[in-house]
């Protein structure tokens, strides 16, 4: 009966918004981990590094804000994490595998810990390298990145 005209299908644009690595605007926040559970803010960090926070999230393209953890040596460990979980790194030697427990990395390694952890949650390629390069973790309450006014985030469950 009634043809289906195609110059009205040409005419329509594209509604979804795709960032572009010009268009992205970072800002700086502050976590602090004193007494919160290192999987709570390792994720948060993590959430924040890729941008899913904002409205203009875009998977491939690395959109997120830098983040600032302090208070990394103050994190907490649940459960037997502290005797049970292993931390292990390899020489690339035969019998070079050395081996640390949750409590030697919050004593000795407080700030490669919270690292690692925020490190796993990326995503496993260029674009997760990239954003774990906007991560900065320090051990005291004190951080070099006054002058960015970076604001302050809560962790917790919401």
């Amino acid at each position: 009966m009634g043809m289906i005209n195609i110059n009205n299908y040409k005419e329509k644009k594209m509604k979804t918004f795709m960032q572009t690595k010009e268009t992205v605007t970072r800002d700086w926040y502050v976590i602090d981990a004193t007494d919160m559970p290192l999987g709570r803010v390792a994720a948060k960090a993590a959430s924040m590094l890729r941008g899913k926070h904002k409205v203009t999230y875009t998977p491939h393209i690395d959109c997120g804000d830098n983040i600032i953890i302090i208070n990394a040596d103050k994190v907490l460990l649940t459960g037997n994490k502290l005797e049970g979980k292993k931390y292990y790194n390899h020489s690339r030697y035969a019998g070079g595998l050395r081996t640390r427990t949750g409590k030697e990395m919050l004593e000795n390694y407080p700030v490669e810990m919270v690292e690692r952890a925020v490190k796993g949650m990326l995503p496993h390629n260029r674009l997760g390298r990239q954003m774990y390069k906007k991560l900065f973790v320090y051990t005291g309450s004190e951080h070099p990145h006054m002058a960015q006014q970076p604001k302050e985030i809560k962790v917790g469950r919401e």
